[in-house]
C-alpha cells in the first residue's frame, strides 16, 4: 500500500519503518520541514546537540554500543561541513550511521546561495555512499537503501542530502517491504575450500596466534561467542587491536592483551614470533604493523574479512577468506570439529611456555607515588571500583586512551567506544552521551584528557538537558600528553606548544553547566572521589590531577618492528640515542 505525503513526512516515516528510536541533530533553515514533522510525532526521540560534530559522535556511540544504525540530522552548509570529522571517524572505524543533511532548493543549487555547500562532493571521500535526492518520489527508496548500505558488509557512514523543496513536495511513499532487493549484497559466506585450508594450518601450527579487530564486534555478538569458543577449544593465544577489545574477555585464559604501538610486551612479541597468524576482522593498520617489512616476518598469514579491498592492502597474506566474521568462524568450527578437533598440542604448549616467560616482564610497570596521582593508578582504581558493573567506557584520544586500553578490562563486546583510525580528539564526550541515551540505566564513563575534552565540552549542555548521567573522568596533566611524550623522546625535549597556560576550573565549569564537579589530586582521596562520581545521579565532571610528565609505555617508536619496544626503563637510553640522530 502506498500513501501520498510530503518529502519531510517521508523522512520521518522511513526512519520509523527502519526501527529508528533516536535521532541526534541540530535544526536550521534547510531542514525545518523535517523538524516540523518530528514535532508532530512521538515515536522518534530527538536529541538536540550543541554542535553538529557532536551529533555524529553521539550517533557513533549509540551505534557502537547497540549494534544498530545511528542517525543524525543536520542543516545545509556549515551544518554539513561540521559533520565531516564525524563522518570520517565513522568511515575509518566502520561504524554504521545514516546522516541526513538539508540542502538549498534544487533551483538554487550552484548559485552560491545562503548556507549552500556541495555536500555530496565534500563528503564523497568520507562516506561509504552518499546521495543528493532531487525528486521526492525517490526519497523513500534512497533512505531505505542508505540503511541497507550502512549496516551491510563492512559497516560505515552514509549521507543523504535533501533539498528544501524536495521536503515540501508531495509524492507516493513506499515502505521497505516493497523495495526491490538492493544490488549491494556483500558476500557473507567464506569459501569452504579456503576455510578447510585454514583448519589444516590450525592443526599443525606450533606458534599460532589470533589477531582480532573491530570486525568481530561489527559482525554481532554471535561472532564474539564463536571466537571465544574457537579460541578456548584450541588453546591458541589471542590478541586484539584497540577497536577489538571485548570480543574476547580480558579474563579469558588465552588473552594476551592489546597489541600495537602501545600494546603489551607479550602480545607484540607473540605477533613477531608466531608461525601462523590468523587476522580476524582486522585490517593491518600502521599502529599495529610498525615497520611493514619486518611485521611478523616468519609467519603464514591468514586474513578473514568481509571487505575484499582490505585484503592485501597493507600486508600480503597467504590465505584470504572473504566473508562475514560470524559466518566464517561458524564454518571454521564445524570443519575443525568434523576433522577431529586436532591441534599441535606439544607445539602450542612450548609456545605458551615462551609467552608466559615474556609475561614475567611487567611491561605496564610504573613508579608509584604517595603524593601525586599517577594516571595508571587512576585507571587501576577506576577498574577496581567499577568492575562487574553494567559499565560502558568511551575515551578521547591521547595517552589516557592508551592507558585506558591497557588498564581497563573488557569482558564483552560493545562496551568500549573509542576513536581508533582517525584519532579524533573531542570524540569521547559526545560518544558517551550517545551510549547513555541508548543505555539509560548503565554506568557510562568517558576517560578523557583535558585537552581533548575541551574540544567538545559544550555537549555537557546536551547531557544536562536530556538527563544523561555521563561521568567525565578527566586525567588532567595540563599537557597535550602524547604530543609532549613524542617531543621528549623523539624531538630533543623541545616542547613546542604542547601545554596550555590557561585551563578552566573544571569544578566551576561543571557548576556553570548545572552538573556536579569533583577535583582530586591526592592518591589517598582517589577511591572516595571515584565512588562519589559513580554514585551521583547525574552528569559529573571529575578533574583528576595527575603527574604532568608521565609517559605511556610500552611504546614501539615510529618505524620500528614489534620486537623493538620501549619499556619505561628504556626511555632514557632511547632518548640519548635519539638526540644523536
Amino acid at each position: 500500500m502506498t500513501r501520498s505525503m510530503t518529502g519531510a513526512k517521508m523522512v520521518v516515516q522511513a526512519l520509523k519503518d527502519q526501527g529508528v528510536e533516536v535521532v541526534f541533530g541540530y535544526p536550521g533553515g534547510a531542514v525545518l520541514p523535517i523538524y516540523d514533522e518530528i514535532f508532530l510525532q512521538n515515536d522518534i526521540r530527538h536529541v538536540l546537540v550543541r554542535h553538529e560534530q557532536g551529533a555524529i559522535h553521539m550517533a557513533e556511540g549509540y551505534a557502537r554500543s547497540t549494534g544498530k544504525v545511528g542517525v543524525a540530522l543536520v542543516t545545509s552548509g556549515p551544518g554539513a561541513t561540521n559533520a565531516v570529522t564525524g563522518l570520517t571517524d565513522a568511515l575509518m572505524d566502520s561504524i554504521p550511521i545514516v546522516v541526513l543533511t538539508g540542502q538549498v532548493p534544487t533551483f538554487m543549487i550552484g548559485t552560491d546561495g545562503f548556507q549552500e555547500a556541495d555536500t555530496v562532493g565534500i563528503t564523497r571521500p568520507c562516506t561509504k555512499m552518499n546521495w543528493l535526492v532531487k525528486d521526492s518520489a525517490r526519497l523513500p527508496e534512497t533512505i531505505h537503501r542508505a540503511f541497507h548500505v550502512a549496516r551491510s558488509g563492512r559497516p560505515g557512514p552514509v549521507l543523504i542530502d535533501i533539498p528544501k523543496d524536495v521536503q515540501f513536495a508531495q509524492a507516493e511513499y513506499t515502505g521497505p517491504e516493497r523495495m526491490k532487493p538492493d544490488h549491494y549484497q556483500p558476500r557473507v559466506k567464506g569459501d569452504i575450500d579456503a576455510i578447510t585450508r585454514l583448519v589444516e594450518m590450525l592443526e599443525t601450527a606450533e606458534r599460532p596466534v589470533f589477531y582480532t579487530g573491530g570486525g568481530v564486534i561489527n559482525s554481532g555478538k554471535g561472532a564474539s561467542q564463536l571466537l571465544r569458543e574457537l579460541v578456548d577449544a584450541t588453546g591458541i593465544p589471542i590478541t586484539s587491536t584497540l577497536m577489538g577489545l571485548g570480543a574476547y574477555p580480558a579474563s579469558g585464559k588465552s588473552w594476551l592483551g592489546m597489541l600495537g604501538m602501545h600494546g603489551l610486551y607479550e602480545a607484540n612479541l607473540a605477533m613477531h614470533g608466531c608461525d601462523l597468524m590468523i587476522a580476524v576482522g582486522a585490517r593491518f593498520d600502521d599502529r599495529i604493523t610498525g615497520r611493514v617489512k619486518d611485521f611478523s616476518p616468519n609467519s603464514t598469514k591468514v586474513q578473514i574479512d568481509i571487505d575484499p579491498s582490505s585484503v592485501n592492502k597493507v600486508i600480503r597474506v597467504d590465505l584470504p577468506v572473504i566473508g562475514d566474521v560470524g559466518h566464517v568462524l561458524e564454518d571454521v568450527l564445524k570443519v575443525w570439529k568434523a576433522r577431529g578437533r586436532k591441534v599441535n598440542k606439544d607445539g602450542i604448549a612450548r609456545w605458551w611456555a615462551q609467552i608466559n616467560d615474556w609475561k614475567k616482564i611487567n611491561c605496564l610497570a610504573y613508579e608509584p607515588s604517595k603524593t601525586t596521582i599517577k594516571p595508571q593508578y587512576a585507571l587501576q582504581r577506576l577498574e577496581a571500583l567499577t568492575k562487574g558493573m553494567d559499565r560502558y567506557i568511551t575515551t578521547e584520544v591521547g595517552q589516557h586512551q592508551m592507558w585506558a586500553a591497557q588498564f581497563l578490562g573488557f569482558e564483552d563486546p560493545n562496551r568500549w567506544m573509542t576513536s581508533g583510525g582517525l584519532g579524533t580528539m573531542g570524540y569521547g564526550l559526545p560518544a558517551s552521551i550517545g551510549v547513555q541515551i541508548a543505555h539509560p540505566q548503565a554506568l557510562v564513563i568517558n576517560v578523557a584528557g583535558e585537552a581533548s575534552w575541551l574540544m567538545n565540552m559544550q555537549e555537557m549542555g546536551t547531557a544536562m538537558q536530556f538527563r544523561a548521567p555521563v561521568k567525565q573522568f578527566i586525567l588532567n596533566n595540563e599537557r597535550l600528553g602524547m604530543v609532549r611524550q613524542w617531543q621528549e623522546l623523539l624531538h630533543g625535549e623541545r616542547y613546542s606548544q604542547s601545554w596550555s597556560e590557561s585551563l578552566p576550573d573544571f569544578v566551576k565549569l561543571a557548576e556553570a553547566f548545572g552538573c556536579k564537579g569533583i577535583k582530586c589530586s591526592d592518591p589517598k582521596d582517589l577511591d572516595d572521589a571515584i565512588l562519589e562520581m559513580i554514585r551521583y545521579d547525574g552528569p559529573v565532571i571529575f578533574d583528576c590531577l595527575v603527574e604532568k610528565h608521565e609517559n605511556c609505555f610500552p611504546m614501539i617508536p615510529s618505524g620500528k618492528p614489534h620486537n623493538e619496544m620501549l619499556l619505561s626503563a628504556d626511555a632514557e637510553a632511547f632518548k640519548a640515542g635519539a638526540a644523536l640522530v
